[in-house]
């Protein structure tokens, strides 16, 4: 099994779009919450109704779709997410897979 398989078996749909109306493909990714061992990811915002933590999360993704363009975020299970940190993680050459830093977006009315 390769990587790009069990992305596309296990993985939850997500899609990526940018500011500029661009839509890609539904891919499979693996979104899970970071577990808070220091207070690194507990920052949040104060919204009209109260306080929003904003949870922020792992994301491992597979290695065709660019998370550090302009203006990109990404939008799984009807949520939102803005990508805090992105880096290509390789196999000698090769990118096998995309690791990130994403937090819930809020958005306020």
């Amino acid at each position: 099994m390769t990587v790009k398989s069990m992305f596309e078996k296990y993985g939850q749909e997500v899609t990526v779009k940018t500011d500029d109306g661009w839509s890609s493909p539904i891919f499979g990714a693996f979104i899970q919450p970071l577990r808070y061992k220091n207070k690194m990811y507990l920052n949040g915002v104060n919204t009209v109704i109260g306080f929003n933590s904003q949870g922020h999360y792992l994301y491992i993704g597979p290695p065709d779709h660019d998370l550090e363009a302009e203006g990109c975020h990404l939008e799984s299970n009807g949520k939102k997410f803005t990508v805090d940190r992105c880096e290509k993680v390789y196999v000698k050459n090769e990118i096998i897979y995309i690791w990130a830093i994403i937090r819930e977006m809020v958005e306020v009315e």
